[in-house]
């Protein structure tokens, strides 16, 4: 593999910011003032974290069997932030995404087709689980009939990114305020369902895993480290690299935003792990073991009602609606990035946009109306897209580990050794659910 020489046109056409791109040159120090101006790669992305894919692994989790998958939460988000922080480097190191070094590599069409067609299996199921979890909640919180919430449910990202017109600052923007949404939602459940604390302090560091346990297992890391955010986190650091006007030979600045990535990377990712134990510590102590058959994210939803109170429950529902709309824009805005990058074409957002949602809305509607779970929908499709994993994760390590791709930025080597590490830990999961389903 080799980086292509020229970069694809961008699905995402950020502005120019002259004056923060200033600010930054002048100043090779980190301040609280320059993370702030930097934040948004991450807080992007970290939406495919808490999105409602993780909803429904984590009500599993904890409904099934109580804190004893903590750890498992824990062990995902360790492996998303290192796979994450590699995107995002390969992003400024390069100025080129991932889906482009892809296709640079790959040259011909008959290489590049067959990958392009797995990646976008791979985001059609993640899109299939955010688009999910916004039909479901404005089922619950509204009593729109699941037919007609199907129909609905797909105008959300449609709209949202209609209203932000591909505005980069703006979509950051929106992120900040469901990550904030989501966040407060949880901290409030806990503290109304008192879980044991001891009980997660040692489930968060006793790893335990059977037969029984290893789908779950499978399910939550597939939930939490998700092809399309690795595609897509590459593509929003470049972005930033020519918001700010920074070239490819302006090493310091480099070196500078390569700091705040990190601590970005590190700071956002780590909310978003604490909001997925939060959804698997507040299932197991409001439905373990007494409701431990919860099967739909509909069924959390009622349960929750009378055990704690309408609001509650309301709380719930709201922080599944803002999940399933933000982790949708993620999904388009990655889906246009893998299409872009790997294809060479511009592709029309809006038409991008609704050909993703019309490939989810017939099937979703389908197992609707055959009465299928949506919990089971949820979670199926998470352990499929472990499965896929792969597909960005091994050229990703590829790629950060070569000098001549990365230049002065190439891993160190116990940072390859580290993505080594945690890609064959994921591969590993993936071999023993296939032995175990067999």
């Amino acid at each position: 593999m080799s980086a292509p020489r020229s970069r694809s046109l961008k699905p995402l056409e950020p502005t120019q910011e002259p004056e923060v791109a200033e600010h930054h040159k002048n100043d090779p120090r980190i301040s609280l003032r320059d993370f702030f101006t930097y934040l948004g790669p991450t807080l992007i992305v970290s939406l495919a974290y808490v999105d409602p894919g993780n909803f429904g692994t984590d009500i599993a989790g904890g409904a099934q069997y109580n804190y004893d998958l903590i750890w498992a939460v824990w062990m995902a988000s360790a492996f998303a932030m290192v796979l994450q922080y590699l995107s995002g480097k390969l992003g400024i190191a390069t100025g080129n995404s991932l889906p482009q070094l892809i296709r640079g590599s790959l040259k011909s069409r008959s290489r590049i087709i067959p990958y392009w067609l797995g990646a976008e299996i791979a985001i059609a199921a993640t899109d299939l689980a955010e688009y999910l979890g916004t039909v479901i909640a404005l089922n619950i919180l509204f009593g729109v009939p699941l037919l007609y919430a199907s129909v609905l449910g797909a105008l959300d990202v449609i709209v949202l990114l209609a209203l932000t017109s591909n505005r980069l600052r703006i979509v950051e923007y929106f992120f900040m305020v469901f990550v904030s949404v989501i966040a407060i939602g949880f901290l409030y459940e806990l503290l109304l369902v008192a879980p044991n604390l001891h009980q997660i302090a040692i489930h968060s560091v006793s790893p335990s895993i059977s037969s029984g346990t290893v789908l779950v297992v499978v399910g939550i890391v597939g939930a939490t480290v998700m092809p399309h955010a690795l595609w897509l986190h590459s593509s929003l650091t470049s972005a930033k690299l020519t918001r700010w006007g920074i070239k490819e030979n302006e090493h310091p600045q480099k070196r500078k935003m390569l700091g705040l990535h990190l601590r970005e990377n590190v700071a956002i990712l780590a909310v978003a792990a604490c909001v997925n134990v939060a959804i698997l510590v507040m299932a197991a102590a409001a439905f373990f073991p007494k409701y431990s058959n919860v099967q739909q994210i509909s069924d959390a939803y009622n349960v929750l009602r009378p055990l704690f109170g309408p609001l509650a429950a309301t709380t719930f529902a709201l922080t599944l609606l803002a999940s399933g709309i933000a982790s949708s824009v993620v999904g388009t805005l990655a889906g246009q990035e893998v299409m872009t990058g790997l294809l060479g074409i511009k592709v029309n957002p809006y038409l991008r946009r609704v050909i993703t949602r019309v490939i989810n809305v017939f099937p979703t509607t389908v197992c609707i109306l055959l009465g299928i779970s949506p919990l089971a929908l949820l979670f199926y499709s998470q352990v499929f897209l472990s499965i896929l994993i792969p597909l960005p994760m091994v050229p990703l390590i590829w790629y950060t580990a070569r000098r001549k791709v990365m230049g002065p930025y190439v891993n160190r080597h116990v940072t390859t050794i580290v993505a080594l590490v945690v890609g064959g830990v994921i591969i590993a999961l993936n071999v023993a659910l296939i032995y175990i389903s067999v």
